[in-house]
């Protein structure tokens, strides 16, 4: 069995417990499953005669007839080169993210449309987004045994159209608190819904496509059309390939459209009761997919039904977000958490992810007191630990090691771990500011370390962006004490910044801190997360201590240099991705071709509203 507890594996959904908005029985339904585009001006959507997409190379254009007798002919035209790249996702930075998945759909789509990509971004809206307006299209969906309506908002931004899917049961339940309430009302509390609400997500994404007529790139005009790949994202956008395989395909829709699945973090599965199979409307052909068995009695003892099983099972490719992650999801049960039998049957590439360079930018930065590069780090950071030391109420002295722990306070980030480590550092002349938030019950362990090491240790247990950036410039080591790091993003900040990390062998984090050039490595920490195991304390007490031995040396301000002196930005992994995608072998894909004059906004990498 897995080590992980209960409510990282499962959500407690058990239905579709929206209220009945159907739309009025007068309306007609034709087509499949519910869905029901209607243009701006009222008529069918699909019957638009539109321009289009990345289909060919250059000043080429052709004509493309899709349709059937249930659904009416869509005529494409395409210009440009490339492919067209549809992420969908629950979260997308820096309108929506509650972690690493949303800062993976605020960076890899610019990139991939800096290199000449057609790309969107589909996610819920889930506030008043000031920067993304109502298209005025709306679309049906059958959810359960009723009928839902959507509508699409879109933005513009850096090469990349960003659609938000706009319903009360997204809007209503977060609205002005995105950064806390996208999947509950409380940390590890999920709402009661959102099997429905994440329905209407998978299905409402695979309609925009084809009825968003996008006109705000030079060279892309029109709908995206059908000849797509949709690249799925975690749990909450599992039964995609089924609505995809179900709905369309059978019906001459979407013939060449593949779908990737992506794991971010395989802990969160969409678990939910077997018995709620019939609300999907699926056939009995997809059953076997989401059928799952477990050891817990969460939402309901014994069978259930698994949304990233489906996922896995259903997509043409599976990936995650760093090579050495993929490595542990098929060693076993314990990291795999019961779905490594399956990503050993389908195979499963790991891509690193990047970061946003233009955020994390030490000689830009305004948060900070002394903006540097590599060759100006050594001093600059020295001041910004005394303006760090300052900011904390520590006392300011440039020569005392500082070590920082940042992360969201929830049993994967190993906040007890580090907690637990604590008294034993204390033995050595060290400083150590700790910032997160999270579970109540992590941020009154944080909160009590400072009452216990007066002077020594400091907790920051809220939100704090500037002193985040100022803890990455002015920390002398930051500890990564992760039970298990899909990628990570907090490494590759710490890094931009000059700043090495001392990390659990893990994830990611294998794959993008090297002992000895820019961290220290603590070795593999149990995934228990019930416990926390001595030996776990002891390994990260010691990489600790050994760090801060070596702050102030020769060797230290060569890793500094090492950390700085690295390409952290999306363009490599974007480029990974390419060639990935490409193998699915869409009609009409090609590859990017990199220039000034493609999507030259995208070649900022960044995701700023």
């Amino acid at each position: 069995m897995s080590a992980l507890t209960t409510s990282q594996l499962a959500t407690s959904a058990t239905g579709f417990g929206i209220a009945d908005r159907s739309a009025p029985s007068s309306l007609l339904r034709h087509g499949f499953q519910g869905l029901k585009p209607r243009s701006p001006a009222g008529g069918d959507a699909t019957s638009l005669s539109v321009t289009t997409s990345a289909r060919a190379t250059p000043k080429q254009q052709r004509s493309v007839q899709r349709g059937s007798r249930r659904f009416p002919s869509v005529v494409v035209y395409a210009t440009g080169a490339g492919m067209n790249v549809v992420f969908v996702g629950a979260e997308m930075a820096p309108w929506s993210k509650t972690g690493g998945l949303g800062d993976v759909l605020g960076g890899l789509p610019p990139a991939m449309a800096a290199n000449g990509h057609r790309v969107m971004v589909i996610s819920p809206r889930y506030d008043q987004y000031k920067d993304a307006w109502d298209t005025s299209v709306v679309a049906e969906i059958k959810v359960a045994d009723r009928y839902e309506r959507v509508r699409f908002f879109h933005c513009y931004k850096h090469g990349v159209d960003r659609v938000f899917i706009d319903h009360p049961s997204f809007l209503e339940k977060v609205w002005g608190k995105t950064g806390e309430k996208i999947y509950g009302p409380d940390t590890g509390v999920d709402y009661k819904d959102n099997q429905m609400r994440f329905s209407l997500l998978c299905q409402a994404a695979l309609e925009a496509p084809r009825i968003l007529n996008l006109n705000n790139n030079p060279y892309f005009k029109g709908t995206y059309g059908e000849d797509v790949v949709f690249v799925c994202n975690d749990w909450h956008t599992g039964p995609l390939a089924s609505y995809l395989k179900n709905n369309y395909q059978p019906n001459g829709i979407y013939r060449n459209a593949k779908v990737a699945f992506c794991i971010h973090n395989i802990s969160y599965q969409g678990r939910f009761a077997f018995e709620d199979y019939p609300e999907l409307n699926l056939s009995e052909r997809f059953r076997s997919s989401f059928d799952f068995i477990d050891g817990y009695d969460t939402p309901v003892e014994g069978r259930k039904i698994n949304w990233m099983k489906a996922g896995i099972l259903e997509a043409d490719r599976v990936l995650t977000v760093s090579p050495y992650y993929a490595e542990e999801l098929i060693s076993g049960i314990a990291r795999g958490c019961e779905l490594d039998n399956i990503m050993r049957l389908t195979g499963i590439t790991g891509i690193v992810n990047g970061m946003d360079v233009s955020e994390w930018d030490p000689s830009k930065d305004k948060y900070i007191t002394a903006k540097y590069d590599a060759t100006t780090a050594i001093e600059a950071k020295a001041l910004n630990k005394e303006a760090l030391q300052a900011e904390a109420g520590l006392p300011v002295d440039r020569k005392i090691p500082l070590i920082a722990f940042i992360g969201r306070l929830e049993e994967q980030k190993g906040p007890d771990v580090m907690a637990a480590a604590i008294p034993e550092l204390m033995q050595e002349d060290v400083q150590i500011v700790l910032l997160g938030t999270g579970k109540k019950k992590f941020e009154k362990l944080l909160k009590s370390m400072e009452e216990k090491y007066p002077g020594k240790v400091r907790a920051v247990v809220k939100f704090n962006a500037p002193l985040a950036h100022l803890i990455m410039a002015g920390a002398d080591v930051l500890a990564v004490p992760s039970r298990f790091e899909p990628c990570g993003l907090i490494q590759l900040q710490g890094m931009r910044y000059g700043t090495p990390c001392a990390c659990a062998s893990t994830g990611g984090l294998v794959d993008t801190v090297i002992e000895g050039k820019t961290g220290f490595h603590m070795g593999r920490l149990s995934v228990d997360c019930k416990v926390v195991e001595p030996s776990d304390v002891k390994k990260v007490a010691a990489t600790l201590k050994r760090a801060i031995k070596v702050v102030g040396t020769p060797a230290y301000e060569e890793m500094v240099r090492n950390c700085m002196n690295q390409d952290l930005s999306w363009k490599g992994p974007a480029k990974n991705w390419e060639n990935v995608l490409l193998g699915l072998g869409v009609a009409g894909s090609a590859p990017g071709i990199e220039g000034d004059e493609i999507a030259p906004l995208a070649k900022e990498n960044v995701a700023a509203p």
